[in-house]
């Protein structure tokens, strides 16, 4: 019989680790990683078996919380893509002169 995991403790916070940003527990996992696999479609299975060293507990823990912070967790994702569009530009600019 195992024990009880208080499903609280399961997504953490440091500053120190991945900006600050909300992460699975124990590990570099961030909730944004996972938000941004679920939003392609994989299913909560699919992304702990793509990332190897996390259970489907943790990656339903890491779901909750995003579908609990959408707002958060999709604005963080939108600053990615908006700073990798700009770093993509920026890059072919320099290669076209």
């Amino acid at each position: 019989m195992s024990t009880p995991t208080d499903i609280g403790t399961l997504i953490t916070r440091s500053p120190e680790i991945r900006g600050g940003r909300p992460r699975i527990a124990g590990t570099g996992v961030t909730v944004r990683r996972i938000a941004s696999r679920y939003q392609l479609g994989l299913t909560a299975e699919e992304i702990a078996d793509s990332i190897g060293h996390i259970s489907v507990g943790q990656v339903y823990a890491a779901l909750a919380y995003y579908h609990a912070n959408r707002d958060e967790i999709d604005a963080d994702l939108a600053a990615e893509d908006a700073f990798t569009r700009e770093l993509e530009q920026r890059q072919a600019s320099s290669k076209a002169r």
